[in-house]
């Protein structure tokens, strides 16, 4: 029986209209959650500090975490600069406009898009521009090499300079009627730009938007625009020169940007994104199994069925565990040898509005949709 989950789509020629279709099963029925029982902690968990954020409402955002410092966004409009050494507000500023993405960041400069479509960049708590884009955007942009890049629901991709706004290049590519309301992947990787454009992973040239290669991680099937929905969806796993991503509840697959090569795909029903270390990639099913590949060669290692019907964050793999957040406030650590439950915490948390996203030194930090920032450590 498939977990019923409610997705957000929108329709590509009316970027400003939503509509909500329910993905279910026949059955109307919801599945129960089986409890989990006692765990034997096998690996301690320890919060190391809390920070609670003068603006409760989160937006549901990936984290990005540079030289101890991560910048949240918040529905309201709000962006909040942290340093996460000592977990402290360093600067926060109102942009004046409800935001649509989370923070894309680079150590120095912010960049966030509103629900008005407007691109915004910050720096020290002050805005230094802001450009109205042709269409809405759900990822995060990302900063890098002096410019400012955005992906948005038109499947288009555009770079502006960092200093003054400019626009650089824009780079379209046609598709499906319909785009998932979500996080699509952006991000750079050296001398290379990362994307999604509906179920494929390209490669675009960051100087001027040239297509350098471009791979199918799935292809669209069906009769009808929702069967053929492959939208990629973030985060994507990157180690050394393996970048693996999720088509949005068909394939996941791991590509070689460097030689632009698709090493392998393998059928996935998730909606997640990924994370691993050089040998293991993992990741979470829609119906919260928690599986397990081979990095390179995409075999199926091991999953574990002890989290199902949760509805489980995107993981994080660390040296010491795999972290995983549910809904109802829970943090699991399981085994990256086999999936086994290692501990299990219970958070103040009332759903999470980021996944946990890794520190040095073995911690992890993850943000609760109503504003309170959490650091743990894995002794």
């Amino acid at each position: 029986m498939m977990h019923c989950k409610r997705i957000s789509l929108i329709p590509l020629a009316w970027t400003c209209c939503l509509i909500f279709l329910a993905a279910c099963s026949s059955s109307s029925t919801k599945p129960v959650v089986p409890p989990i029982g006692d765990v034997k902690v096998l690996q301690p968990l320890k919060q190391t500090w809390s920070l609670k954020l003068p603006v409760s409402r989160q937006l549901n955002q990936s984290l990005q975490v540079i030289n101890q410092r991560v910048a949240v966004s918040s529905v309201s409009g709000q962006v909040t600069m942290v340093d996460l050494a000592q977990g402290k507000q360093l600067w926060q500023i109102d942009t004046g406009k409800p935001l649509q993405t989370g923070a894309g960041f680079d150590g120095d400069s912010v960049a966030v898009v509103s629900v008005a479509n407007e691109l915004s960049v910050l720096q020290d708590g002050k805005q230094l521009w802001q450009k109205r884009l042709p269409a809405q955007s759900f990822t995060n942009p990302v900063v890098a090499g002096e410019r400012v890049f955005v992906l948005l629901a038109d499947r288009s991709v555009m770079a502006f300079d960092k200093a003054d706004g400019k626009r650089l290049w824009t780079q379209q590519r046609p598709g499906e009627p319909l785009v998932l309301k979500q996080s699509g992947v952006l991000m750079p990787f050296q001398n290379t730009l990362l994307a999604s454009m509906g179920g494929s992973f390209v490669g675009l040239n960051p100087d001027n938007g040239q297509v350098l290669w471009d791979l199918a991680i799935a292809n669209p099937r069906g009769l009808n625009d929702l069967e053929r929905l492959v939208d990629l969806v973030g985060t994507a796993s990157r180690v050394n020169n393996s970048v693996c991503v999720r088509a949005f509840q068909a394939q996941l697959g791991c590509v070689n940007p460097v030689r632009g090569m698709l090493m392998w795909n393998r059928a996935s029903v998730g909606n997640k994104g990924l994370s691993g270390d050089e040998t293991t990639l993992v990741g979470t099913e829609s119906n919260g199994v928690v599986r397990a590949w081979n990095r390179a060669s995409g075999e199926r290692l091991w999953d574990t069925d002890r989290l199902k019907y949760r509805d489980l964050s995107q993981p994080l793999w660390t040296a010491k565990g795999i972290v995983i957040t549910d809904e109802g406030g829970w943090l699991y650590v399981l085994s990256g040898k086999d999936g086994s439950l290692l501990n299990r915490l219970q958070t103040p948390a009332q759903g999470f509005a980021s996944s946990p996203t890794a520190l040095d030194n073995d911690g992890f930090v993850v943000l609760t949709r109503d504003g309170l920032l959490l650091a743990y450590q894995l002794p």
